[in-house]
């Protein structure tokens, strides 16, 4: 019997699914197309506002219309799902992973950044896989205990915070924990099948959110409290202050679902960065290091800038800190002249003060604001950074500039010093033509 060509073998092995190419996937459907499905999935982590990103589409784009109903490509905006990026260890954009037969074991893709790259790549994670099936390895799609649907690792039953109407209030309330608080009852399959993926959940969340259970038939004062009408019912408690209200949990109930939905609450609920002063190389160096970028102020001098007027600059960063916290970034500021290698790396000095540029640490490259130093300003400059409209600047030297050690502004007004004035009433003016010009 002839052998049949690899793209027919693949065609029957695959099926012929219509799907849009590649997929954009979300946290909700990560799970349900990806993880839970037999298919191999190539996928692209990356952020809207990275060059290499948008250079890589295009050929990422074409490679998913070659494989179109053999292999499955999907993309991930790892900066706005942060908490399913951190899953899977992404450091930097892109960062393409293989989905194969064990998928929770994704492989990281080594190949080209070209359509025909993806494709040859993806003709021996097909082989691989074949030979995986031929050799008696199963399915591709993960299992699951419990009936529940989606694969889990085995987690602790001791990182499950057992709860009740008398240590909820101490437990969850006046804690500056996260908690997210499974409502169930004993009887109810729907929670016997939660119940391996919680504990799950629970292990990989520990230090970042705390996962509760509460038997809502027997601790009657606080389901009630809380409305809870059916079985499992999932709220989110947030960090820090609790003023009793909770959140409804609207994820999925695999542990991978939890877990990424729990992560982005994380996200959400950071505290903004700080705008500090670059008074040491180290306060620049820990902005812009473990950052994705750096946003770098320089301010007026005090003397054409006081106080009131530095600090509204300040206030102006801070909010914008705030409003793009979920990004990561690092902020500083300097006073203009106080670091001037800093500002000569960037070519500052031509654009007056305030100035601002945004620093790539892992390409080296800057984009300077050229709009208005003002909240519409920069939140337009911020914009085009997100979605890669900001033009870039290769860093002098490819490194950062050394910085010097000063003190701290102090927070006060400050004024030029005044020149001495010599007073000349008791003064002979034979005794001035007398003197040495250097004692005058």
């Amino acid at each position: 019997m002839e052998a049949l060509p690899l793209s027919c073998f693949l065609l029957l092995f695959f099926g012929a699914a219509v799907y849009s190419n590649p997929v954009e996937l979300t946290p909700d459907t990560f799970q349900s197309k990806v993880v839970n499905s037999d298919s191999l999935w190539i996928v692209m982590f990356y952020a809207p506002w990275c060059g290499h990103c948008q250079s890589f589409k295009p050929e990422f784009t074409k490679a998913a219309e070659i494989l179109k109903g053999i292999v499955k490509l999907g993309q991930l905006d790892a900066d706005a799902h942060r908490g399913i990026a951190g899953q899977y260890g992404i450091q930097g954009f892109p960062t393409v992973k293989v989905f194969g037969q064990d998928k929770s074991k994704p492989e990281d893709y080594q190949g080209g950044r070209t359509a025909n790259s993806v494709v040859e790549a993806a003709k021996k994670y097909v082989s691989n896989m074949i030979s995986q099936r031929t050799r008696g390895g199963g399915g591709g799609g993960s299992s699951s205990g419990g009936g529940g649907g989606g694969g889990h690792k085995a987690g602790s039953a001791d990182d499950v915070i057992e709860l009740t109407d008398s240590n909820f209030e101490e437990m969850v309330l006046k804690s500056d924990d996260m908690w997210l608080v499974e409502f169930f009852a004993p009887w109810c399959g729907h929670c016997k099948n939660l119940a391996p993926h919680w504990q799950s959940a629970a292990t990989e969340l520990k230090g970042k959110v705390k996962l509760g259970a509460l038997d809502a038939t027997v601790h009657t004062l606080t389901s009630e409290k809380y409305g809870i009408r059916g079985f499992p019912t999932i709220k989110l408690f947030p960090a820090g202050v609790k003023d009793g209200a909770a959140q409804e949990f609207d994820g999925g109930r695999t542990s991978s679902d939890i877990v990424a939905w729990a992560l982005e609450k994380v996200a959400e609920n950071v505290p903004a960065p700080p705008v500090n002063e670059v008074i040491t190389a180290s306060v620049l160096k820990d902005a812009c290091e473990k950052s994705q970028l750096c946003v770098i102020s320089i301010l007026p001098v005090i003397y054409d800038c006081q106080s009131d007027c530095r600090n509204n600059f300040i206030s102006i960063v801070q909010k914008m800190s705030e409003k793009y916290k979920r990004n990561l970034w690092g902020w500083v500021w300097a006073e203009a002249g106080s670091q001037p290698q800093l500002e000569e790396a960037f070519g500052i000095g031509g654009f007056g003060y305030p100035a601002m540029v945004a620093l790539n640490y892992r390409s080296m490259k800057y984009s300077p604001l050229k709009g208005s130093f003002s909240a519409t300003g920069l939140n337009e400059f911020f914009r085009d950074l997100l979605y890669g409209k900001s033009s870039t600047v290769p860093l002098r030297n490819a490194k950062l500039p050394e910085i010097l050690n000063i003190d701290a502004w102090d927070g006060q007004d400050k004024e030029l010093p005044q020149e001495e004035d010599i007073d000349l009433s008791d003064v002979e003016l034979d005794d001035l033509d007398s003197k040495p010009k250097s004692e005058l």
